[in-house]
């Protein structure tokens, strides 16, 4: 049962690190790209939403295999 608790603890901890260190690139590089090309703005948004969604959808995959482990879980 520690086990399981464990590997749950960790999987959702380093989705959710994993994810956050990704976001935090993507922004810090999308910020300047938009600096340097005003009229590209646009289309860096649009690219900008659609990579933080993938790496949100890998982060919620953590989640989702923490909760697969907590539910198998003998009582």
């Amino acid at each position: 049962m520690l086990a399981i608790a464990l590997g749950a603890g960790l999987a959702v901890s380093i989705a959710a690190i994993g994810g956050g260190i990704g976001m935090g690139i993507l922004g810090g590089k999308a910020f300047e790209s938009i600096a340097r090309l005003p009229e590209a703005a646009g289309e860096i948004k649009r690219l900008l939403l659609i990579c933080l969604a993938f790496i949100e959808t890998l982060t919620i995959y953590g989640l989702l295999i923490a909760l697969m482990l907590v539910e198998k879980a003998p009582l």
